[in-house]
C-alpha cells in the first residue's frame, strides 16, 4: 500500500520522529558532563541540519564528527553563555525581590532595571538559538559567533519566534501534560528547528568558492560595466 511505503508521507513523517528520538538521546548522553553541552548541542545541529537538506547522514557516524570537529569552539562559547545566563538569572531574581519588597522611587528604580535586564535575557536567548546551528555550519571566531547570531536572529525575527515557540511548546507538554515526551526533547526540537534555520543559515553563509565559480561561469560584459 502506498500509505505505508517508505516513501509515503505519513512514513517519512514516523522516520523523522524517530530520527529525533535517536539524536535526543545521544545528546542527552554527550551532554552528560555538563561542560559538554554545546559540543553535544552543535553536533546535534551538524546532524539535523543535514536531515533538513534531505541528505539522510549516517546519524551516529556524523554525531560524532560534529562533537569531535566543534568540540573546542562551541566548549568556550558554551562557557560563556553558562556563565552568562547564571549571572543573568540570578540578577533577575534578586532584582524582582527588591522590587517587591520596596516601596516608592526605590521600587520605580528597581523595576527599571529589572525590565533592562529582561531586555538583556531576550537578547541571550536569541544568542542561544543560533550559536549552536552556525558553529555546526561555518567557520568563524568566538566573537563574530555570538554577534552574528545576534543580528541574524533579529533580522529573521519571525524564524527566531518560531524556533522558540517550538522548544516552549515541547517545555510545556512535558512539565504540564505527558512528561515521557522527554524522550524526544531537543533532538527532535532541534530536527524541527533545523528546517526554519537551514535556509536562513543558507543565506546568510559566504562561500567564497562559489562565488569565485559563479564567478567564472559568467561572461564578463563590456568595458565599464
Amino acid at each position: 500500500m502506498k500509505f505505508f511505503s517508505y516513501d509515503s508521507k505519513i512514513s517519512q513523517f514516523i522516520l523523522k520522529v524517530v530520527q529525533g528520538c535517536c539524536l535526543n538521546i545521544l545528546w542527552a548522553v554527550f551532554s552528560l558532563p555538563v561542560f559538554t553541552m554545546g559540543a553535544a548541542t552543535a553536533a546535534l545541529y551538524h546532524v539535523t541540519l543535514k536531515l533538513a537538506r534531505n541528505e539522510e547522514p549516517a546519524i551516529l557516524k556524523q554525531f560524532v564528527r560534529g562533537f569531535r570537529q566543534n568540540f573546542r569552539q562551541a566548549t568556550v562559547l558554551w562557557l560563556i553563555l553558562l556563565g552568562a545566563g547564571v549571572l543573568l538569572g540570578s540578577d533577575c531574581f534578586i532584582l524582582y525581590r527588591l522590587s517587591r519588597s520596596s516601596s516608592g522611587a526605590a521600587a520605580v528604580i528597581w523595576t527599571l532595571l529589572l525590565a533592562l535586564l529582561i531586555g538583556a535575557c531576550v537578547v541571550y536567548v536569541i544568542v542561544l538559538c543560533y550559536v549552536f546551528p552556525l558553529v555546526a555550519s561555518v567557520e568563524n571566531t568566538n566573537i563574530a559567533m555570538l554577534k552574528n547570531s545576534f543580528f541574524i536572529g533579529t533580522h529573521y525575527l519571525f524564524c527566531t519566534i518560531l524556533v522558540i515557540a517550538i522548544h516552549f511548546a515541547m517545555f510545556f507538554v512535558v512539565v504540564r501534560f505527558f512528561t515521557p515526551m522527554i524522550i524526544f526533547g531537543e533532538g527532535l526540537c532541534a530536527l524541527a528547528s533545523s528546517y526554519l534555520l537551514a535556509n536562513v543559515i543558507a543565506a546568510c553563509s559566504y562561500d567564497p568558492d562559489a562565488e569565485a565559480q559563479d564567478g567564472e561561469d559568467t561572461p564578463e560584459g563590456p568595458a565599464g560595466y
